[in-house]
């Protein structure tokens, strides 16, 4: 379909460069029949959708068990995620509006699903973040299924791809991803629609296949066969490139190979400067499946688990034995290495969908450890859960968004209760650490009356961004003003981390900033101890400090402390960047094409 080449900008969710053959996957919207229902034909409808539900978890299950079988130990997430689809095909507001939609108002079963998964996805608020809005694709894939069994389509991917294919769809559902993924056949992914926090990105990531999502119109300009290029770093496809752009791709390909086998070389050496001062490098984790690539880029330890993917699509919050397996599951894989596990962030509408409480302004509202201390219970479960698991591994405990030492004391007693409760009942369980995240302006202000009462802290830079300078950086007005280097945000860094060490504790950082090796040094010299980021970033951000001396950043953000604007602030760090390691941070420049 494509004449000439074609070149796509979408979001790059996997880094990596790959070259290959389109072979898409039709996953068009299917079309929705309506018709009304005579009365002698409610009941035969209703008996129509109940053996579609059973045809489609059996679906589920067959793909459940060839996921199992190919990944064994390693399918953990993939198989949680099937079977979070399979649980909502016995979702009750799912089924049993259906089947009150047939039986009341009369309606085609294909028309009923479709009004009862639209219902469901209502209660995604507009307003929740990324995260959230992509779980309302989970509803809509496992919809069509029912639908397309009902009218008798084909459901799940029917032919494998070739070695070294490049898929690419509007969108992959959890069981397409498992299915297409699962010999590791695939080279790429490209799709329409997603966000870097869809499933099939995670797993990408996670796997280490180039992928770029959102792309928009990928699946009208490509046909089976075409020759793509996908740049998963740049979020760049090019469909039916000249012989000549494939050859500068492929050399492209062949030099960002050797800058990673390069910067892996030091996977197992300590993240140690020139002078001797050595920082922890560690990871930010969603899913067990993340552990692998996390362990081969050198990552030292866990510094966020986040737990919400716990909570989605769910009726009922999870159970302490949800909590206990999931957590005992991470600890084991990481051990003895130290796991950061963070208490939930949920609240108002981050929460399952019979849950959710609709607020004006919910970044500011009932969220995080306010929503904990305010429903004990819940709170009571996730702490006995995480505690009984501490044996199994080296488990951390961090709550977030507090703001005051209230809620750090309360925080901290529901938990000895909870731990006092367990010595009761006979469990046998060893001390932990308990920090705190450092994302709210107040709690930064005291972090000198807070480093006396926890034993680390966590800064989680992109809230404390956004709350200090009081934008939303989703907001395309304002996002110009979302400035990492802001002065007001060095001075609050600077005081945590001087507090901290006053305290004795050490301080890691966990946000997006964490991961920027541009950053590095003038992170390390206002005293930051750990850097918490995805896998893949490790590698760099360890070149970086391994060729840095820790004087020279504290000269370096003594220096930007007496300037005055971000911009002036970004350029001086700039400037010192690139004159001590231009060749490591210029080497992403590099790996483009040749001649594009």
């Amino acid at each position: 379909m494509a004449t000439g080449t074609t070149i796509l900008v979408g979001i790059g969710a996997s880094a990596g460069i790959a070259i290959g053959r389109c072979w898409p996957v039709d996953r068009r919207k299917v079309r929705t029949p309506k018709r009304r229902l005579g009365p002698e034909e409610v009941e035969p409808e209703l008996g129509r959708f109940r053996a579609a539900l059973e045809r489609s978890d059996q679906q589920l299950g067959e793909v459940r068990r060839k996921v199992a079988e190919a990944e064994g130990s390693s399918a953990g997430d993939h198989v949680a995620i099937i079977d979070m689809h399979r649980m909502m095909l016995k979702d009750e507001m799912l089924v049993l509006e259906a089947q009150r939609l047939v039986r009341e108002e009369r309606i085609n079963a294909e028309w009923a699903v479709k009004r009862a998964v639209r219902k469901i996805k209502a209660a995604f608020s507009d307003a929740a973040d990324e995260y959230f809005k992509e779980r309302r694709a989970d509803v809509d894939f496992v919809g069509e299924r029912i639908i397309k069994n009902l009218l008798g389509e084909q459901v799940d991917v029917d032919e494998p791809p070739p070695e070294g294919a490049i898929i690419v769809a509007h969108d992959l559902s959890p069981a397409d991803t498992a299915l297409l993924l699962h010999d590791r056949k695939v080279a790429a992914f490209v799709t329409d629609a997603g966000a870097k926090t869809s499933h099939t990105a995670i797993v990408a990531r996670a796997l280490e296949v180039p992928a770029v999502v959102a792309v928009g119109r990928i699946t009208a300009l490509a046909d089976r066969g075409d020759w793509i290029i996908v740049d998963g770093a740049r979020g760049v496809v090019i469909i039916d490139p000249t012989p000549g752009e494939r050859a500068d791709y492929q050399v492209a390909r062949e030099r960002w190979l050797e800058h990673e086998q390069e910067l892996l070389r030091t996977r197992d050496l300590p993240a140690s400067t020139q002078d001797g001062v050595t920082v922890r490098l560690a990871g930010n984790i969603e899913f067990a499946e993340e552990v692998p690539s996390l362990l081969s880029h050198g990552g030292e330890a866990v510094g966020l688990y986040r737990t919400e993917f716990l909570y989605l699509q769910r009726e009922q919050l999870p159970t302490e034995e949800d909590h206990y397996q999931d957590a005992r599951r991470i600890l084991e894989q990481l051990a003895p290495r130290p796991v950061t596990i963070r208490t939930f962030d949920l609240g108002g509408d981050k929460l399952p969908a019979g849950m959710r409480v609709h607020t004006e302004n919910p970044a500011l509202g009932l969220r995080a450890i306010r929503y904990c201390l305010r429903q004990p219970e819940l709170f009571r479960a996730q702490l006995r859960g995480l505690l009984r698991a501490a044996p199994h591994g080296n488990l951390r405990l961090m709550f977030p968004m507090i703001s005051g030492i209230n809620e750090l004391r309360a925080a901290k007693r529901a938990l000895a209760d909870v731990r006092e409760e367990l010595r009761r009942e006979g469990h046998d369980l060893p001390p932990i650490p308990v920090g705190i995240m450092i994302e709210l302006p107040s709690a930064a202000v005291i972090s000198d009356r807070l480093a006396a009462e926890c034993d680390f802290f966590s800064i989680g830079t992109n809230d404390l961004i956004q709350y200090t300078i009081g934008i939303d950086r989703q907001n395309k007005d304002v996002a110009y003003l979302y400035k990492p280097l802001h002065l007001a945000v060095v001075r609050l860094l600077k005081l945590v981390c001087d507090n901290a060490a006053a305290a004795g504790i050490p301080v890691s950082m966990c946000g997006e900033m964490a991961g920027e090796p541009m950053n590095a040094l003038v992170l390390m010299g206002l005293g930051v101890t750990e850097f918490s980021m995805n896998g893949p970033s490790i590698p760099l951000v360890k070149r970086v400090i391994r060729a840095a001396r820790a004087e020279d950043g504290r000269a370096l953000a003594a220096r930007v402390l007496t300037l005055t604007s971000a911009d002036e602030i970004e350029r001086e760090v700039k400037d010192e960047m690139s004159r001590r390691f231009g060749a490591l941070l210029d080497h992403d420049a590099q790996v483009g094409p040749v001649s594009g």
